[in-house]
C-alpha cells in the first residue's frame, strides 16, 4: 500500500466525519428552533407550564413545584406515577416565596 492510497483513505474518512458532524449540528439547530416556536405557541395560547423548583427525596422520587396558568402546584414524581400534593390558586402565594422565580431561588 502506497502512502498516497493511505492518505487519500484517511482524507475520505476525515471528510465524511466533518459532513456527519455538520449535519448533526444543523439538525440540532433546526430542532431547537422548532422547539422554541412550539413553546411560544403554547404561551400564546395562555397555557404555559413553568418549572419552579425540584427536590429529590430518593433514588428516583422527587417533589416538584410547577406553575401552570398562574396556579402553583406541588407534585410528587415517582417511577409509578405523578401525584398532586398541594395547589395554590392564582393570586395566592405558596408558603415559601421566591426571590426570583426565573432562577428558582428560595427566600
Amino acid at each position: 500500500m502506497s502512502f498516497g492510497a493511505v492518505f487519500s483513505s484517511l482524507l475520505a474518512v476525515v471528510l465524511a466525519l466533518v459532513v456527519v458532524l455538520a449535519l448533526a449540528w444543523a439538525a440540532i439547530k433546526l430542532l431547537r428552533r422548532w422547539q422554541d416556536r412550539f413553546q411560544q405557541g403554547i404561551e400564546d395560547a395562555g397555557q404555559p407550564i413553568r418549572f419552579l423548583r425540584a427536590m429529590p427525596l430518593g433514588q428516583s422520587e422527587r417533589v416538584v413545584l410547577i406553575e401552570a396558568q398562574g396556579e402553583v402546584m406541588l407534585v410528587g414524581v415517582t417511577p409509578g406515577g405523578i401525584s398532586l400534593l398541594a395547589r395554590w390558586p392564582e393570586g395566592s402565594e405558596p408558603p415559601v416565596s421566591f426571590d426570583n422565580r426565573e432562577s428558582g431561588s428560595w427566600k
